[in-house]
């Protein structure tokens, strides 16, 4: 009895842990939204697109698309499984036609200045990035329509989809974060600003990895 007594005070710090780590994570990614959407000014050039695009992609709409799942901060945690994975799947074709977009635009500034593409750590990581997504988007459509799920097991399926999924992820917010180091951004914020819009995508994707994680681990515990 005592003992149950003791761990009660510490299964609520814990779970009020991971509600307080869940609101976070849907706060840093719309803040850090809105405030690259402040700092581009969409529609001034054909550059002010593509860093918009891609903070809704990896910050946004990726982040939103992996909280569905979250069984303490997601907003959709009395609909059923299946509710959850069609609007998770939409959530990630947002963010894979954000980064295709943002992408484009800018191939084509480039283009347009005559400069050459990806030379940079940012670039190459966006474009794996966004190959990542891709690949990632059109492996989980098995998951959406079983019928296609030939031969593999679901389950083992989930578990390659969650795997690879956490890699896109962080490839996101490692792009997200070489994207804060180049030369317009840098220019255009404060070295103390800089490093608190830098915390954002590192935060998230460590709350994140701990999600999935944590989810692969229980589901090991159930089955084990």
């Amino acid at each position: 009895m005592a003992q149950n007594k003791e761990s009660e005070p510490e299964s609520r710090l814990y779970a009020f842990t991971r509600v307080a780590s869940a609101m976070l994570t849907h706060f840093l990614g719309v803040a850090l939204t809105v405030f690259v959407a402040v700092l581009a000014r969409p529609g001034t050039s054909w550059f002010s697109w593509h860093p918009l695009l891609m903070t809704l992609a990896f910050s946004l709409f990726m982040t939103e698309a992996i909280l569905v799942f979250s069984p303490h901060g997601s907003p959709m945690r009395r609909f059923s499984h299946k509710v959850k994975v069609r609007v998770h799947w939409l959530l990630q074709c947002a963010c894979l036609l954000c980064a295709v977009l943002g992408l484009a635009a800018i191939l084509y500034n480039k283009h347009l200045q005559g400069k050459p593409h990806f030379t940079s750590w940012h670039g190459l990581i966006g474009l794996l990035t966004v190959c990542a997504v891709g690949v990632q988007s059109a492996a989980a459509l098995p998951l959406v329509y079983h019928s296609l799920a030939k031969g593999w097991s679901l389950a083992k399926l989930k578990r390659y989809h969650a795997a690879s999924g956490l890699v896109a992820y962080l490839l996101g917010a490692v792009s997200l974060l070489l994207g804060m180091s180049s030369v317009w951004f840098t220019a255009s914020v404060s070295d103390g600003v800089w490093y608190l819009v830098a915390l954002c995508p590192t935060i998230c994707g460590l709350i994140v990895m701990n999600q999935v994680t944590s989810a692969y681990v229980a589901k090991k515990r159930l089955q084990s």
